[in-house]
């Protein structure tokens, strides 16, 4: 019979090894959850996934737990496959099928080239995008986009209120269509959204920008438009904001910092090659911000 002090030691060293068993069993709970959000893994790959962290973590010999016991992590139910997530879905339909369409180079596009890239946005966004609206087109519909500051919203709005990529400092002067709201009292979510995902085109070197100003200032301003990174698949909505930037900057769009983020163009040159389409929304449906899912079911509704 063991006597007492190697009964307590023994209770001891067991004791440390349930903790050591605990402790790996959350590293693996931890790291068996990422494997299923990220991967598609079937249950008998997460065993031999959990058995070998257990093993490297140093729980061997008797202490080892057998699949029956992995079971007990209760992890949520793992499908035959998993699917990868609606955005990772989409900006990959979006980026292949405008790998071989899109030009990589400043241009307007010819009517059978807007065509083919008008209906491949539609297929993967479910967005209906065109490159000439009610009669209306931009000068360019691919052209680099630039990274642009914040504007001031409303009358005293400054950096210190804007709650995203304050790195991008504001703009001492205002867009081209003032502020977009006349007082810090009167400002609303909309004006939030339309600041934060803002864009900017050449309208002012449109032909007839100064002989009809009038009707396309009022028909320009916060026109939605989708900007696509040909590149990566990302896509974001936005509304105009601003007018410009002005050619010797080589650049033929800009965006909000925000927006430019949602592209994954905020780093670096802060700079990249994008489609750029007028959003026909009549109804005002499509929501403002990164698209990262179909939204065919908001046209059915129209």
């Amino acid at each position: 019979m063991p006597t007492t002090s190697q009964l307590a030691h023994i209770e001891a060293v067991l004791s440390k090894h349930e903790r050591r068993r605990k402790r790996g069993l959350e590293r693996a709970s931890h790291y068996a959850k990422a494997l299923i959000t990220t991967k598609a893994i079937q249950l008998h790959e997460l065993r031999e996934q959990s058995k070998n962290l257990l093993a490297s973590a140093g729980l061997t010999g008797a202490l080892l737990f057998s699949p029956s016991n992995l079971e007990k992590l209760h992890l949520p139910a793992i499908p035959a496959s998993i699917s990868i997530t609606h955005s990772q879905s989409l900006e990959s339909s979006l980026k292949k099928s405008l790998s071989t369409i899109v030009p990589h180079y400043p241009t307007e596009l010819d009517e059978n080239q807007a065509k083919q890239i008008e209906s491949a946005v539609k297929v993967s966004t479910g967005i209906e995008a065109k490159a000439i609206l009610e009669g209306q087109k931009l000068n360019h519909q691919v052209g680099y986009v630039g990274y642009e500051q914040h504007l001031q919203r409303f009358p005293g709005d400054y950096l210190g209120l804007h709650d995203d990529e304050q790195v991008a400092g504001i703009a001492p002067g205002l867009g081209a269509w003032g502020y977009f709201t006349k007082s810090k009292s009167a400002f609303t979510t909309q004006d939030y959204l339309r600041e934060k995902y803002y864009s900017v085109a050449q309208t002012l070197y449109l032909p007839n920008w100064n002989s009809d100003f009038v009707k396309l200032r009022d028909w320009y301003k916060y026109r939605k438009i989708l900007i696509v990174n040909p590149l990566n698949g990302r896509a974001v909505v936005t509304v105009l904001g601003d007018s410009g930037p002005a050619k010797w900057t080589g650049k033929q769009f800009g965006a909000s910092p925000e927006a430019m983020k949602a592209l994954d163009l905020h780093l670096g040159p802060r700079k990249g090659l994008v489609v750029f389409l007028f959003v026909d929304d009549p109804n005002d449906q499509i929501p403002l911000g990164p698209v990262t899912s179909n939204l065919s079911s908001i046209h059915a509704i129209k």
